[in-house]
């Protein structure tokens, strides 16, 4: 029993440090999903409406705090620091994920919890099956806590501290160090709006009270259509909703000719409208060099308008959905550079590159 929960120990440790890390990777990332969550807790929590949407602008910090917790704690686990209370705290920060997960898979809400970021998506009902695995395991720490001995290993715990919050203000500031996302650097955006192999389906058919499936659909017309089943899950498109338009149509096949310098400019308060200036130059410096500027937005046209007669940005935009530009650069404003539809930089509004930098990409 002492060997197993060793074992145990290191697994749980593990698990959370993978986990925070992978997170504070892209804080922001884990950002986008708690404010998810807490406008949907506002809606269905109608009586707690203004506690939920008050936290809304707090997001960014406790996603940097819950990632954080989630190193220093699995960090302390292994390091054998303090382990009554830090098997505690993880007991109740288990509880609250669990109770996360619980309620997107069962009420089909928020149907991806962000447990392991961008680098691993999990269905709803699968992420709640970890919590409960990770609860048990817990549980069965804190039950097996005789067993440990703590160490005196607090100056290893502080410096995961230190660490964590580094790695979350780098992210923040710059752009996460790993992109785990579709639109990342090298990656071909029509490609990859394609499935890698013809989606074959099969088709759930019932007659005479059994049920039946095929892989063509039946001829047989006493059949009783049920549902269709996607079977290669994993040929379906890894990019479904770029889409770029504008008053006169659909511009997105446009985005992926030639040389495409692209300013995204999301809605929101977060509008770091002081770099504007300095993406302005970039965009003349380029002027001439057969690289087209444009710009992306999830704003209203009066606002998209207000913003370009203000900062000076005589370059045409189109609009695109907010979740999608959300996705593709975590800056706003953010930079990003496209050649027939492959992806050649990315920038936060802190690291605007100069035009040498610009083309030397290209």
């Amino acid at each position: 029993m002492k060997i197993l929960a060793h074992i145990v120990r290191f697994l749980v440790g593990g698990i959370f440090i993978f986990s925070g890390l992978v997170k504070l990777n892209d804080p922001v990332g884990t950002q986008i999903k708690l404010e998810e969550y807490f406008e949907v807790f506002a809606t269905d929590m109608s009586f707690m409406h203004d506690f939920w949407m008050a936290l809304v602008p707090l997001a960014l910090y406790l996603s940097v705090l819950m990632c954080a917790a989630e190193v220093i704690l699995g960090v302390a686990l292994l390091a054998s620091w303090r382990l009554k209370q830090v098997n505690w705290i993880l007991l109740a920060l288990i509880v609250f994920f669990t109770f996360l997960t619980f309620y997107s898979a069962y009420f089909n809400k928020v149907t991806d919890c962000g447990c392991f970021g961008d680098f691993l998506k999990l269905k709803p009902w699968t992420s709640f099956t970890k919590d409960i695995v990770l609860l048990v395991l817990i549980i069965f720490l804190i039950w097996q806590s005789k067993v440990f001995r703590s160490l005196p290993t607090g100056s290893l715990v502080a410096f995961s501290a230190i660490f964590s919050i580094a790695l979350a203000i780098y992210a923040i500031r710059y752009l996460p160090p790993v992109d785990f996302l579709p639109y990342k650097i090298g990656n071909n955006i029509p490609q990859l709006m394609q499935p890698s192999e013809p989606l074959r389906y099969k088709y759930i058919m019932e007659k005479d009270g059994k049920t039946e499936e095929f892989e063509k659909f039946p001829t047989d017309t006493t059949y009783k259509y049920k549902e269709m089943v996607l079977i290669n899950e994993s040929a379906k498109p890894k990019i479904t909703d770029y889409k770029v338009w504008n008053n006169e149509g659909d511009f997105t096949q446009e985005t992926f000719t030639g040389k495409k310098l692209i300013i995204i400019i999301k809605n929101g308060p977060d509008l770091n409208v002081a770099s504007l200036a300095e993406i302005r130059s970039l965009i003349n410096s380029l002027k001439g060099t057969g690289v087209e500027s444009l710009i992306l937005t999830s704003n209203s046209d009066a606002e998209i308008q207000e913003i370009r007669k203000a900062y000076a940005l005589d370059i045409p935009y189109y609009s695109a959905d907010g979740t999608v530009l959300k996705t593709i650069s975590r800056s706003n404003p953010g930079i990003w550079l496209m050649n027939n539809g492959t992806v050649k930089g990315k920038w936060h509004y802190n690291t605007t590159p100069e035009k040498e930098e610009v083309l030397g990409k290209l």
